[in-house]
Protein backbone atom coordinates (compact mmCIF):
# COMPACT_ATOMS: atom_id res chain seq x y z
CA UNK A 1 0.00 0.00 0.00
CA UNK A 2 0.92 3.51 -0.40
CA UNK A 3 1.19 6.03 2.11
CA UNK A 4 0.02 10.05 1.36
CA UNK A 5 3.12 11.30 -0.13
CA UNK A 6 3.51 8.60 -3.14
CA UNK A 7 -0.19 9.11 -3.72
CA UNK A 8 0.28 12.86 -4.30
CA UNK A 9 3.09 12.45 -6.29
CA UNK A 10 1.81 9.05 -8.49
CA UNK A 11 -1.29 11.21 -8.91
CA UNK A 12 0.64 14.34 -9.97
CA UNK A 13 3.11 12.52 -12.16
CA UNK A 14 -0.43 10.57 -14.14
CA UNK A 15 -2.06 14.11 -14.19
CA UNK A 16 1.03 15.17 -15.87
CA UNK A 17 1.42 12.78 -18.63
CA UNK A 18 -1.56 12.39 -19.37
CA UNK A 19 -2.12 16.24 -20.38
CA UNK A 20 1.27 16.45 -22.24
CA UNK A 21 2.09 13.03 -23.00
CA UNK A 22 5.74 13.68 -22.08
CA UNK A 23 7.89 12.08 -19.33
CA UNK A 24 7.53 13.45 -16.07
CA UNK A 25 10.55 14.95 -13.99
CA UNK A 26 10.83 15.59 -10.28
CA UNK A 27 11.70 19.50 -11.50
CA UNK A 28 8.44 19.69 -13.28
CA UNK A 29 6.46 18.34 -10.53
CA UNK A 30 7.79 20.23 -8.19
CA UNK A 31 7.42 23.81 -10.01
CA UNK A 32 4.51 23.13 -11.62
CA UNK A 33 2.03 21.03 -8.17
CA UNK A 34 3.25 22.97 -5.97
CA UNK A 35 4.35 19.81 -3.77
CA UNK A 36 5.55 21.20 -0.35
CA UNK A 37 9.07 18.29 -0.78
CA UNK A 38 12.63 19.10 -1.94
CA UNK A 39 13.34 17.85 -5.01
CA UNK A 40 15.29 15.20 -3.85
CA UNK A 41 12.73 14.33 -1.78
CA UNK A 42 10.36 13.72 -4.96
CA UNK A 43 13.09 12.17 -6.87
CA UNK A 44 13.57 9.29 -4.11
CA UNK A 45 9.83 8.73 -3.99
CA UNK A 46 10.07 8.19 -7.82
CA UNK A 47 12.58 5.83 -7.90
CA UNK A 48 10.61 4.00 -5.05
CA UNK A 49 7.33 3.96 -7.61
CA UNK A 50 9.36 2.71 -10.15
CA UNK A 51 10.76 0.15 -8.12
CA UNK A 52 6.93 -1.20 -6.90
CA UNK A 53 5.75 -1.14 -10.68
CA UNK A 54 3.87 2.06 -10.49
CA UNK A 55 5.99 3.90 -13.06
CA UNK A 56 7.92 3.48 -15.69
CA UNK A 57 11.39 5.16 -17.23
CA UNK A 58 11.30 5.21 -20.99
CA UNK A 59 15.22 6.24 -20.70
CA UNK A 60 18.00 5.68 -18.12
CA UNK A 61 17.87 9.58 -18.48
CA UNK A 62 14.39 10.42 -18.84
CA UNK A 63 11.77 11.34 -16.67
CA UNK A 64 8.87 8.82 -15.40
CA UNK A 65 5.58 7.77 -17.04
CA UNK A 66 3.18 5.76 -15.68
CA UNK A 67 2.83 1.44 -15.87
CA UNK A 68 -0.28 0.06 -16.35
CA UNK A 69 -0.43 -1.33 -12.79
CA UNK A 70 0.24 2.50 -12.03
CA UNK A 71 -2.64 3.79 -14.10
CA UNK A 72 -4.86 0.66 -12.63
CA UNK A 73 -4.00 2.19 -8.82
CA UNK A 74 -4.92 5.76 -10.48
CA UNK A 75 -8.33 4.90 -11.15
CA UNK A 76 -9.35 3.01 -8.60
CA UNK A 77 -7.74 5.21 -5.25
CA UNK A 78 -6.60 8.34 -6.75
CA UNK A 79 -9.36 9.35 -9.42
CA UNK A 80 -11.70 12.04 -9.38
CA UNK A 81 -14.96 11.30 -11.56
CA UNK A 82 -16.73 14.93 -11.16
CA UNK A 83 -14.73 16.78 -13.69
CA UNK A 84 -17.04 17.67 -16.07
CA UNK A 85 -17.48 21.51 -16.42
CA UNK A 86 -21.18 23.32 -16.84
CA UNK A 87 -20.52 23.87 -20.08
CA UNK A 88 -20.14 20.17 -20.73
CA UNK A 89 -23.09 19.75 -18.38
CA UNK A 90 -25.61 21.90 -20.52
CA UNK A 91 -24.08 20.34 -24.06
CA UNK A 92 -24.96 16.91 -22.88
CA UNK A 93 -28.73 18.31 -21.79
CA UNK A 94 -29.29 19.84 -24.83
CA UNK A 95 -28.42 16.03 -26.62
CA UNK A 96 -30.43 14.03 -24.64
CA UNK A 97 -33.11 16.06 -24.40
CA UNK A 98 -33.64 15.83 -28.25
CA UNK A 99 -37.12 13.91 -28.96
CA UNK A 100 -36.84 10.50 -30.56
CA UNK A 101 -38.98 8.21 -31.59
CA UNK A 102 -36.92 4.96 -30.93
CA UNK A 103 -34.65 4.37 -27.76
CA UNK A 104 -31.75 3.14 -30.58
CA UNK A 105 -31.82 6.89 -31.73
CA UNK A 106 -30.90 8.29 -28.27
CA UNK A 107 -28.08 5.39 -28.25
CA UNK A 108 -27.13 6.77 -31.08
CA UNK A 109 -27.16 10.65 -29.67
CA UNK A 110 -25.24 9.55 -26.63
CA UNK A 111 -22.65 7.71 -28.12
CA UNK A 112 -22.27 10.92 -30.65
CA UNK A 113 -22.42 13.13 -27.32
CA UNK A 114 -19.50 10.86 -25.30
CA UNK A 115 -17.36 11.29 -28.03
CA UNK A 116 -17.52 15.22 -28.83
CA UNK A 117 -17.02 15.59 -25.17
CA UNK A 118 -14.05 13.67 -24.48
CA UNK A 119 -12.79 13.56 -27.78
CA UNK A 120 -11.79 9.84 -28.02
CA UNK A 121 -13.25 7.03 -30.25
CA UNK A 122 -17.12 5.68 -28.82
CA UNK A 123 -18.56 2.13 -29.85
CA UNK A 124 -21.89 1.18 -28.98
CA UNK A 125 -24.07 -1.98 -29.23
CA UNK A 126 -27.59 -2.26 -28.40
CA UNK A 127 -29.01 -5.05 -25.65
CA UNK A 128 -28.32 -8.31 -27.01
CA UNK A 129 -30.84 -10.67 -28.47
CA UNK A 130 -31.35 -12.69 -26.00
CA UNK A 131 -31.96 -10.28 -23.44
CA UNK A 132 -35.31 -8.62 -25.60
CA UNK A 133 -38.15 -10.55 -24.92
CA UNK A 134 -40.53 -9.80 -27.71
CA UNK A 135 -44.09 -8.32 -26.56
CA UNK A 136 -46.04 -8.83 -29.72
CA UNK A 137 -45.19 -9.18 -33.67
CA UNK A 138 -47.97 -7.15 -36.18
CA UNK A 139 -48.23 -7.87 -39.74
CA UNK A 140 -50.07 -4.59 -41.86
CA UNK A 141 -50.98 -5.00 -45.55
CA UNK A 142 -49.70 -2.25 -47.15
CA UNK A 143 -51.00 -3.67 -50.62
CA UNK A 144 -51.83 -6.06 -52.61
CA UNK A 145 -48.30 -7.10 -52.59
CA UNK A 146 -46.60 -5.82 -49.82
CA UNK A 147 -46.56 -6.63 -45.97
CA UNK A 148 -44.82 -4.63 -43.17
CA UNK A 149 -43.62 -6.84 -40.35
CA UNK A 150 -43.34 -4.55 -37.09
CA UNK A 151 -41.58 -6.61 -33.64
CA UNK A 152 -41.92 -4.90 -29.99
CA UNK A 153 -40.19 -6.03 -27.71
CA UNK A 154 -40.61 -5.36 -24.21
CA UNK A 155 -37.84 -3.15 -23.38
CA UNK A 156 -39.07 -0.44 -26.37
CA UNK A 157 -37.13 -2.09 -29.12
CA UNK A 158 -39.29 -1.48 -32.48
CA UNK A 159 -38.12 -2.93 -35.75
CA UNK A 160 -39.76 -2.86 -38.93
CA UNK A 161 -39.22 -4.53 -42.15
CA UNK A 162 -40.83 -4.60 -45.53
CA UNK A 163 -41.61 -7.68 -47.36
CA UNK A 164 -42.65 -7.66 -51.36
CA UNK A 165 -44.46 -10.55 -52.93
CA UNK A 166 -44.81 -11.71 -56.48
CA UNK A 167 -48.42 -12.88 -55.81
CA UNK A 168 -51.35 -11.15 -54.10
CA UNK A 169 -51.94 -11.25 -49.93
CA UNK A 170 -54.91 -11.82 -48.61
CA UNK A 171 -56.49 -10.09 -45.53
CA UNK A 172 -57.29 -13.89 -44.14
CA UNK A 173 -53.53 -14.85 -44.42
CA UNK A 174 -51.99 -11.39 -42.67
CA UNK A 175 -54.26 -12.32 -39.47
CA UNK A 176 -53.25 -16.06 -39.86
CA UNK A 177 -49.58 -14.55 -40.10
CA UNK A 178 -50.46 -12.41 -36.83
CA UNK A 179 -51.86 -15.77 -35.19
CA UNK A 180 -49.16 -18.02 -35.99
CA UNK A 181 -46.06 -15.91 -35.40
CA UNK A 182 -47.41 -14.23 -31.72
CA UNK A 183 -48.51 -17.64 -30.23
CA UNK A 184 -44.93 -19.11 -31.18
CA UNK A 185 -43.07 -16.07 -30.64
CA UNK A 186 -44.81 -13.78 -28.07
CA UNK A 187 -42.95 -13.74 -24.67
CA UNK A 188 -39.55 -15.02 -26.33
CA UNK A 189 -36.50 -13.60 -26.73
CA UNK A 190 -35.49 -12.44 -29.88
CA UNK A 191 -33.16 -14.99 -30.16
CA UNK A 192 -35.49 -17.40 -30.47
CA UNK A 193 -35.67 -16.12 -34.27
CA UNK A 194 -34.09 -17.93 -35.80
CA UNK A 195 -33.70 -20.52 -39.13
CA UNK A 196 -35.41 -23.72 -38.24
CA UNK A 197 -37.86 -21.65 -36.93
CA UNK A 198 -39.38 -22.11 -40.56
CA UNK A 199 -39.53 -25.78 -39.81
CA UNK A 200 -42.02 -25.60 -37.07
CA UNK A 201 -44.12 -23.26 -38.35
CA UNK A 202 -44.64 -24.71 -41.97
CA UNK A 203 -44.74 -28.44 -40.29
CA UNK A 204 -47.86 -26.82 -37.92
CA UNK A 205 -50.03 -25.33 -40.79
CA UNK A 206 -50.96 -25.86 -44.21
CA UNK A 207 -49.66 -22.92 -45.72
CA UNK A 208 -47.66 -21.37 -48.64
CA UNK A 209 -44.25 -21.34 -48.36
CA UNK A 210 -44.27 -18.39 -50.98
CA UNK A 211 -45.93 -16.22 -48.12
CA UNK A 212 -43.99 -17.48 -45.07
CA UNK A 213 -40.13 -17.98 -46.40
CA UNK A 214 -40.19 -14.20 -46.88
CA UNK A 215 -41.53 -13.54 -43.85
CA UNK A 216 -38.67 -15.71 -42.17
CA UNK A 217 -36.06 -14.60 -44.62
CA UNK A 218 -36.61 -11.24 -43.40
CA UNK A 219 -37.44 -10.78 -39.75
CA UNK A 220 -33.40 -13.00 -39.72
CA UNK A 221 -32.32 -9.96 -41.54
CA UNK A 222 -33.99 -7.55 -38.61
CA UNK A 223 -32.71 -9.76 -35.76
CA UNK A 224 -29.46 -10.00 -37.03
CA UNK A 225 -29.02 -6.21 -36.88
CA UNK A 226 -29.40 -6.17 -32.93
CA UNK A 227 -25.38 -7.11 -33.48
CA UNK A 228 -25.17 -3.51 -35.31
CA UNK A 229 -22.39 -1.36 -33.83
CA UNK A 230 -22.29 2.78 -33.74
CA UNK A 231 -19.06 4.42 -34.47
CA UNK A 232 -18.06 7.59 -33.81
CA UNK A 233 -15.00 9.57 -33.73
CA UNK A 234 -12.61 7.32 -35.20
CA UNK A 235 -10.57 10.05 -36.97
CA UNK A 236 -9.99 11.42 -33.40
CA UNK A 237 -7.76 8.67 -32.16
CA UNK A 238 -4.89 9.72 -34.52
CA UNK A 239 -4.65 13.36 -33.13
CA UNK A 240 -3.31 11.69 -30.10
CA UNK A 241 1.03 11.29 -30.11
CA UNK A 242 0.78 7.56 -29.34
CA UNK A 243 -1.32 7.07 -32.79
CA UNK A 244 1.75 8.82 -34.61
CA UNK A 245 3.33 5.22 -34.63
CA UNK A 246 2.51 3.71 -37.56
CA UNK A 247 2.49 0.11 -35.81
CA UNK A 248 -0.35 1.37 -33.32
CA UNK A 249 -2.42 3.18 -35.93
CA UNK A 250 -2.73 0.24 -37.83
CA UNK A 251 -3.77 -2.04 -35.04
CA UNK A 252 -6.41 0.24 -34.05
CA UNK A 253 -8.00 0.35 -37.42
CA UNK A 254 -7.87 -3.67 -37.80
CA UNK A 255 -9.37 -3.47 -33.66
CA UNK A 256 -12.36 -1.24 -35.50
CA UNK A 257 -12.94 -3.26 -38.52
CA UNK A 258 -13.54 -6.41 -36.12
CA UNK A 259 -16.77 -6.88 -35.62
CA UNK A 260 -16.57 -9.58 -33.59
CA UNK A 261 -13.78 -8.23 -31.55
CA UNK A 262 -15.89 -5.39 -30.67
CA UNK A 263 -19.10 -7.28 -29.50
CA UNK A 264 -16.57 -9.14 -27.37
CA UNK A 265 -15.28 -5.88 -25.64
CA UNK A 266 -18.84 -4.26 -24.92
CA UNK A 267 -20.50 -7.55 -23.99
CA UNK A 268 -17.97 -8.64 -21.45
CA UNK A 269 -18.69 -5.72 -18.90
CA UNK A 270 -21.66 -6.78 -17.14
CA UNK A 271 -20.81 -6.85 -13.59
CA UNK A 272 -20.58 -3.06 -12.79
CA UNK A 273 -22.22 0.21 -14.22
CA UNK A 274 -18.35 1.07 -15.34
CA UNK A 275 -15.45 -1.28 -16.62
CA UNK A 276 -12.38 -0.37 -17.33
CA UNK A 277 -9.77 -2.05 -19.19
CA UNK A 278 -6.29 -1.15 -18.96
CA UNK A 279 -3.60 -2.46 -22.01
CA UNK A 280 -2.72 -6.31 -20.96
CA UNK A 281 -5.77 -6.38 -18.58
CA UNK A 282 -7.55 -6.65 -22.38
CA UNK A 283 -8.07 -10.07 -23.31
CA UNK A 284 -7.24 -9.71 -26.75
CA UNK A 285 -3.39 -9.26 -27.81
CA UNK A 286 -4.77 -6.81 -30.06
CA UNK A 287 -5.69 -4.14 -27.41
CA UNK A 288 -2.88 -4.55 -25.47
CA UNK A 289 -1.59 -0.85 -26.76
CA UNK A 290 -5.37 0.74 -25.28
CA UNK A 291 -7.53 1.41 -22.49
CA UNK A 292 -11.81 0.44 -22.62
CA UNK A 293 -13.95 2.03 -20.86
CA UNK A 294 -17.40 0.50 -21.20
CA UNK A 295 -20.95 1.10 -19.37
CA UNK A 296 -24.39 -0.20 -19.87
CA UNK A 297 -27.38 2.72 -20.41
CA UNK A 298 -30.60 2.18 -19.70
CA UNK A 299 -34.20 3.83 -18.98
CA UNK A 300 -35.61 2.90 -15.83
CA UNK A 301 -35.45 -0.79 -16.13
CA UNK A 302 -35.10 -1.10 -19.73
CA UNK A 303 -31.23 -2.20 -21.33
CA UNK A 304 -30.53 -0.17 -24.06
CA UNK A 305 -27.30 -2.13 -24.46
CA UNK A 306 -23.56 -0.82 -24.22
CA UNK A 307 -21.35 2.66 -25.03
CA UNK A 308 -17.42 2.09 -24.68
CA UNK A 309 -14.35 4.24 -25.04
CA UNK A 310 -11.45 2.91 -27.35
CA UNK A 311 -8.37 5.12 -26.44
CA UNK A 312 -4.63 5.27 -25.40
CA UNK A 313 -3.66 4.29 -22.22
CA UNK A 314 -2.65 7.74 -20.98
CA UNK A 315 -6.23 8.44 -21.80
CA UNK A 316 -8.16 10.79 -19.43
CA UNK A 317 -9.83 8.41 -17.27
CA UNK A 318 -11.29 11.52 -14.89
CA UNK A 319 -13.33 13.11 -17.65
CA UNK A 320 -14.22 9.93 -19.52
CA UNK A 321 -16.28 8.32 -16.82
CA UNK A 322 -17.00 11.43 -15.55
CA UNK A 323 -18.88 12.43 -18.20
CA UNK A 324 -20.29 8.93 -18.66
CA UNK A 325 -21.51 9.03 -15.53
CA UNK A 326 -23.30 12.46 -16.13
CA UNK A 327 -25.07 10.98 -19.46
CA UNK A 328 -25.95 8.02 -17.81
CA UNK A 329 -27.64 9.46 -15.14
CA UNK A 330 -29.74 11.68 -17.79
CA UNK A 331 -30.61 8.60 -19.87
CA UNK A 332 -31.83 6.61 -16.89
CA UNK A 333 -34.10 10.10 -16.30
CA UNK A 334 -35.42 10.38 -19.57
CA UNK A 335 -38.70 9.12 -20.69
CA UNK A 336 -39.40 7.50 -24.10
Amino acid sequence: MLDDRKKEILQAVIDEYINTAEPVSSATLVTKYGLNYSSATVRNELAELEDKGYLDKTHASSGRVPSEKGYRFYVDELMKDDDITLEEIKYIQSKLSTKVNEIEELTKIATTTLSEVTHYTTVAIGPRADAQIIQELKFVLLGTRMLMVVIMTENGLVKETIIKYDEDITESQVETLNNLFNSKLKGKPLSRIDKPMEDYILSEIEYSVKVIKPVIEQINKVVEEENKIYLEGATKAFNLPEFKSLEIAKNFMNVLDEKELVLDVLESGVAKDINIYIGDENENEQLKDFSIVTFKHSIGNKDLGTIGIIGPKRMDYSKVISVMKYISKKMKEKDI
